[in-house]
């Protein structure tokens, strides 16, 4: 992995800069994982380090995964100031992660939900095309920077589907819910090649989400093969 001293290295790409083109610019895949995830993996660790530092009840959250953090980071014992840099640097951690995880190059990729994520879908949305209209609106929507996210909530057994947005970069993890599937809509994401024209990227960006990573996540959530 590339160098990143600290708590957390910065994730390598399961693919190459060029394998998502045409949907995703090979520009834009340098840019956006080598300088902006690269800078929330350093600036979390910063914020971890001098957490550490000041010692007290906040020193075990060094410990901690950096989704078990953003899950309790409203109740952790920390200080305001301790906080933010938790909620900005560790959700663009860790949300990045997760967006490169859920893309796959064209021709590899799984098309669709299968199983019981394609059934729970199927009743939450009515079709697949019915929810990607949906979470295109959602993602086009989001004023300034942020996410659009697929989302599990509620029993295990049963969990109720949502699609939702974040502002900059905040995990749907602290608010109860957990993610399946997640666009970057920040204009880092594609400005290179779609300039400000969004809705666009989001039409082409249907063409690199891997269902298998969507499935696997799902499958986690509710203990269901």
């Amino acid at each position: 992995p590339m160098a990143t001293t600290g708590f957390h290295e910065l994730p390598e790409l399961p693919y190459g800069y060029a394998s998502l083109e045409p949907f995703m610019d090979e520009a834009t895949m340098v840019v956006h994982h080598d300088k902006h995830h690269a800078g929330y993996t350093r600036n979390f660790n910063a914020a971890l380090t001098a957490i550490q530092a000041a010692g007290g009840e906040g020193a075990k959250i060094c410990t901690m995964s950096p989704e078990n953090i953003l899950r309790q980071l409203n109740t952790l014992p920390i200080t305001p100031e301790q906080r933010t840099p938790l909620r900005n640097h560790g959700g663009g951690y860790w949300n990045h992660g997760m967006f490169w995880s859920v893309m796959a190059p064209p021709k590899e990729r799984q098309e669709h939900p299968t199983g019981h994520l394609s059934t729970a879908m199927a009743n939450t949305f009515g079709s697949l095309d019915a929810f990607k209209k949906e979470f295109s609106k959602v993602g086009a929507g989001v004023f300034g920077s942020g996410w659009a996210w697929l989302v599990a909530e509620g029993p295990q057994e049963n969990p109720t589907l949502k699609v939702v947005s974040t502002a900059n970069q905040d995990s749907p993890f602290t608010v109860g819910q957990f993610p399946l599937l997640v666009v970057d809509v920040w204009e880092h994401a594609y400005y290179l090649r779609y300039q400000n024209r969004r809705p666009d990227f989001l039409e082409a960006w249907w063409q690199l989400v891997n269902w298998k990573t969507v499935d696997d996540r799902y499958k986690e959530y509710t203990g269901k093969n």
